[in-house]
């Protein structure tokens, strides 16, 4: 049977899924990332397709990975919590040891374009994705291709300044001020707490059960976060807005960023602008390398 071998890497688990050309996960599973550096990295994931290859004609391997990924040459630039992945060409070193085609794409741009094929933004030409964590990343599609930029670093909104700071400018970036790390150290600060005390997930629980701290702190990351959406819907108008990670799985986020925003709208902005969350989780990076890899290969299914 003809499949596709996928893997999403991660800083802590290596993800993999045996694949039709219509994102079926005919077997998955995942390991721990390796620490002790490339070699047995690359060894792992070889093991892992010579398993699958007895059992499926394997088309070929996607990779999903963090860091600025060079779709054209297969070199990672950039950091992450992989040191040993960047500066070399991965795609070359997997076909060397498997003989099978192999692409690579980050993983934002991954999940990104796996809502474009199959989830939210599906049928939708022009969008992009706000993805909302330790700090704020995402994407831009425009097409069912991905808007790169002159140095890899289109989508990188976290990067906007969104107010002047007196001891820097970078110390009020988007990520800075409004990611689910910003919401939780602003809470442990009111609250007197140690660094790592709270998780986001604690911050929600707090506000429902009427903690006044938590429930401001997170009114106000509803506003921070419309702010830079209303940026970035004037400076790139796109037909949707996308919110990805793990906070956007709660309605409650996605109704205050939505009524927050219709605040911003009078006479002089008369856009509606809104959000929506992305549909895929674990498997959207998944998902989005396979679509790169069958768009660039040129392959049936898409």
């Amino acid at each position: 049977m003809k499949a596709y071998m996928v893997f999403d890497i991660g800083g802590t688990y290596i993800k993999y899924a045996v694949m039709d050309d219509h994102a079926n996960k005919l077997e998955s599973g995942k390991i721990p990332t390796p620490s002790a550096g490339l070699e047995p990295f690359l060894q792992n994931i070889t093991d892992i397709v010579k398993q699958y290859a007895r059992s499926f004609e394997l088309q070929g391997i996607a990779l999903s990975s963090p860091g600025a990924v060079d779709v054209g040459t297969g070199f990672i630039g950039g950091a992450s919590a992989i040191p040993y992945i960047h500066g070399v060409c991965m795609t070359d070193l997997l076909k060397e040891r498997t003989g099978l085609e192999v692409s690579i794409e980050n993983d934002a741009n991954c999940a990104a374009l796996a809502e474009g094929w199959l989830g939210a933004a599906r049928d939708t030409d022009y969008y992009i994705c706000v993805v909302i964590g330790t700090g704020i990343g995402g994407s831009i599609v425009m097409n069912q291709s991905i808007l790169r930029g002159a140095t890899l670093h289109g989508g990188e909104f976290g990067y906007m300044i969104m107010e002047s700071s007196a001891n820097h400018p970078l110390r009020a970036t988007w990520s800075q001020m409004a990611s689910t790390n910003a919401l939780v150290k602003e809470v442990e600060r009111r609250k007197s707490l140690d660094k790592g005390t709270l998780t986001g997930e604690d911050v929600f629980r707090l506000a429902a059960d009427g903690d006044p701290i938590a429930r401001e702190c997170i009114s106000n990351l509803y506003k921070k976060l419309a702010i830079g959406i209303y940026n970035l819907k004037y400076a790139l108008d796109p037909q949707k807005i996308l919110i990805g990670g793990g906070i956007s799985k709660r309605p409650d986020v996605i109704k205050g960023i939505n009524d927050e925003l219709a605040q911003l709208k009078d006479e002089i902005s008369t856009l509606d602008i809104s959000v929506e969350a992305c549909q895929f989780d674990n498997d959207a990076n998944l998902i989005g390398a396979l679509f790169h890899f069958l768009k660039v290969h040129a392959a049936s299914g898409i």
